[in-house]
């Protein structure tokens, strides 16, 4: 399990944010909300062992992330960052097949079954024969969704912890395609025992597709709990420093919707 405790995440030795503690726990969701400038994508890329802290403890498995190498970090958990690029003319198949570099036992008729489900999961599969810089925006984004998710399934033993981080994975997407990311994200989180943590600025989604929610302001963590502690007009206003009103779904009144201004 991916574990920070009081964790200080910063970027060339400047503190962002200071004091997170947190686990990730299979089979849950966690979204990360806050405004821009916040520390949401500096306390993503420590997560990932892409940032080293600046404080507290970080461990994976049992173990100081900070001691494992990158191929051990990259069997256990998977990173949408939240500009992926590429600076290759490769097929839109063989960028979702990266997902398996650190699988190397995968056999090529399971890698082939996977990236078929992987890119299906992706709504991705109309377009695997195309080169991926002919592709839009957002289906760029889909075949880097394809991506992790790769990652994130490939085989491997039974209850084998895995962690998947997505940084803003619907910002240049349609709202088809946002509900049908989160719909995925939440669906492999119960069915496949996955730890999920996305960064998101639309607070609804946020609300209906998240498990917990963690919101960041002013260097430090706001509020951490269930949507229904987390999203209340005075954090969300100590949050985006806007009024909030906060009022049951009509299609779901166990969740929430939210409205600013």
């Amino acid at each position: 399990m991916l574990i920070a405790d009081q964790l200080c995440c910063g970027r060339h030795g400047k503190a962002v944010l200071s004091g997170v503690s947190l686990q990730l726990n299979p089979g849950e969701v966690l979204g990360v909300l806050g405004a821009n400038g916040a520390g949401k994508s500096t306390l993503l890329a420590t997560l990932a062992g892409e940032l080293p802290p600046l404080a507290g403890t970080l461990t994976l498995n049992g173990a100081p992330l900070a001691i494992q190498s990158a191929h051990q970090q990259a069997r256990c958990r998977a990173v949408l960052p939240q500009t992926p690029s590429l600076a290759f003319e490769l097929g839109v198949r063989a960028v979702a097949a990266t997902g398996a570099y650190p699988f190397p036992e995968l056999s090529p008729p399971d890698l082939d079954a996977l990236l078929e489900r992987t890119l299906s999961l992706a709504d991705a599969a109309a377009f695997t024969t195309r080169r991926y810089t002919t592709l839009s925006g957002g289906e760029q984004q889909r075949v880097q969704f394809a991506r992790v998710l790769t990652q994130a399934l490939a085989q491997r033993a039974s209850g084998e912890y895995r962690a998947l981080l997505l940084d803003e994975p619907t910002a240049s997407l349609d709202p088809r395609h946002q509900l049908l990311l989160l719909q995925t994200v939440a669906q492999l989180a119960r069915e496949q025992q996955l730890a999920v943590l996305v960064i998101l600025h639309d607070v609804n989604l946020a609300a209906w597709w998240c498990d917990r929610l963690l919101l960041l302001a002013d260097g430090a963590v706001a509020a951490l709990g269930t949507p229904q502690a987390v999203l209340t007009p005075g954090h969300l206003r100590a949050v985006y420093q806007i009024n909030a009103t906060v009022t049951p779904h009509p299609h779901a009144p166990e969740r929430q919707l939210v409205c600013f201004g």
